[in-house]
């Protein structure tokens, strides 16, 4: 059983370490995700302590995905945009744990993070991603569009390059 939360910053500071963990697991096992092989659990809770500042002013949503009261998985979605851009929000860091990952734990969290847009008064969502990686091909299957691929966007965790597509979904 999937039971998927949004955290608040209190009670993310209660899960802070298991937040870093999944950071981490994804990074070790290669996920383009802004961060190097080199990071550290001390950085991953950095990370996720500025995070949660977003949550606390109220700049972003965390959502967290629990299998058996672990946590599992997480992804967020940010808020704070321009004015003329109100109506939109980015969709970061969808981050499963590999234990986790065939599951449906990913599009669980996809589901509800569209959801709490909607509450949240957005009606376009984007977000890049590896082109080619399974997430992209998550989003497709949900009904996320591609705008187009940017190459050599990113790095790997080992420094190989990837390219980055861009997409997107109206939700309204």
């Amino acid at each position: 059983m999937i039971a998927i939360r949004q955290l608040d910053a209190a009670e993310g500071r209660q899960y802070l370490g298991a937040l870093a963990d999944v950071l981490l697991d994804c990074v070790a096992g290669g996920a383009s995700v802004s961060f190097m092989a080199s990071l550290s659990k001390a950085e991953a809770e950095t990370f996720f302590a500025g995070v949660l500042e977003g949550v606390r002013k109220g700049e972003r949503i965390l959502l967290a995905a629990f299998i058996e009261s672990k946590l599992l998985g997480t992804v967020q979605v940010l808020l704070a945009t321009p004015p003329n851009q109100a109506h939109r929000a980015d969709v970061a860091k969808l981050l499963v744990a590999r234990e986790a990952r065939g599951q449906g734990v990913g599009s669980r969290l996809m589901e509800r993070a569209e959801q709490a847009s909607r509450e949240a008064g957005r009606s376009l969502l984007v977000l890049d991603t590896v082109t080619g990686d399974q997430a992209e091909k998550l989003y497709l299957r949900m009904g996320w569009s591609k705008t187009g691929v940017i190459p050599k966007y990113a790095v790997y965790p080992d420094g190989r390059w990837c390219d980055t597509s861009v997409m997107w979904k109206w939700i309204e």
